[in-house]
């Protein structure tokens, strides 16, 4: 192909790829939320397109289908046409975990195009208010000195909580006994109750059973300290333990295929929104941090989580239920 056909070629998709841009959208979008309404992902998903839809002038119609721990929900929207019209509200757990602790029929990284990232948020090692330990290295030399004695509890077996518990004892070199549930509530429950030594689980989780004196907060998972509990410092500062930096998250993906201009133009409306004071202080008040990351930072961001995750689940052998 000659210097100057070449040249018209590019000029001539460039045209209509801008074209293309400028007329999306010309009907309602189809947001996929893998879980029930009212969860975390849910209301999240919610409050963006409820946002979001003004400013394309297309209604964002949620689509809850729950069931597999997201996965049933995450591979519809794996299979959807990538002409920007279905949507899906990712999380950690469907395309960061999951992938990695049984067979699902989507591959997170090459079946989807990531869009923005919503929020990130933190998980809070809590332990029973009278276990003899006042801070995160205490707590390390406890267990250290007692290997296999105390036992943590999780929402279930291959879940975010039993990662980052997992993790968290590799990188501390000690050992403590699994319990897992359906569910966090209640794990934290037995924790409340003396039935099991600690746990981590969300801020939103456990805010309530710190300030009512039921559970000790001894540190963060995040490499910052949380904006619900800024006085709880991050595991990895107080416990000396640099790199530990665990986040669930929420962010909006489309399947793999859809044009850059599109997601390009998604991304920019909704990091407006994002940005917004009344959106962030909603999210805070979820329990939630908002982390509005770029397309490509976000891209880069999913590869290193289904990185890290793999090797988590490979080291400590981690099945699901």
């Amino acid at each position: 192909m000659r210097n100057v056909d070449r040249l018209l070629l590019m000029l001539a998709f460039a045209g209509a790829s801008a074209g293309l841009a400028q007329g999306y959208p010309n009907r309602p979008i189809k947001v996929i939320v893998p879980w029930p309404p009212g969860q975390t992902t849910d209301i999240a998903a919610r409050i963006v397109c409820e946002k979001l839809a003004p400013v394309l002038g297309q209604p964002l119609v949620v689509d809850n289908r729950p069931g597999a721990g997201g996965s049933i929900g995450t591979e519809f929207a794996s299979k959807a046409a990538p002409d920007g019209y279905t949507l899906l509200a990712g999380s950690v757990g469907p395309i960061s975990i999951s992938p990695n602790v049984q067979k699902v029929r989507y591959d997170p990284v090459r079946d989807f195009s990531p869009i923005i990232q919503f929020t990130s948020s933190p998980y809070m090692l809590v332990t029973h208010p009278s276990l003899p330990a006042a801070n995160v290295k205490e707590f390390i030399s406890l267990l250290r000195a007692n290997p296999g004695k105390y036992s943590y509890a999780s929402s279930g077996s291959g879940g975010v909580s039993h990662l980052v518990s997992e993790l968290f004892l590799a990188m501390a070199k000690i050992t403590a006994t699994h319990v897992p549930y359906k569910g966090s509530a209640q794990g934290l429950t037995d924790v409340v109750g003396g039935q099991v030594t600690y746990a981590f689980d969300t801020p939103a989780a456990v805010l309530g059973h710190v300030n009512a004196g039921r559970l000790k907060a001894l540190g963060v998972s995040s490499a910052n300290r949380a904006i619900a509990m800024p006085e709880v410092p991050s595991i990895a500062e107080a416990g000396d333990l640099p790199g530990f930096d665990m986040r669930g998250w929420i962010g909006l993906l489309a399947p793999a295929g859809i044009p850059r201009e599109l997601r390009v133009r998604l991304a920019t409306e909704s990091r407006k929104i994002l940005q917004a004071p009344e959106i962030r202080e909603r999210f805070i008040t979820l329990g939630l941090e908002p982390a509005v990351l770029t397309l490509d930072e976000f891209a880069e961001f999913l590869r290193r989580q289904n990185d890290r995750y793999a090797s988590i689940v490979k080291q400590a052998n981690v099945k699901a239920d």
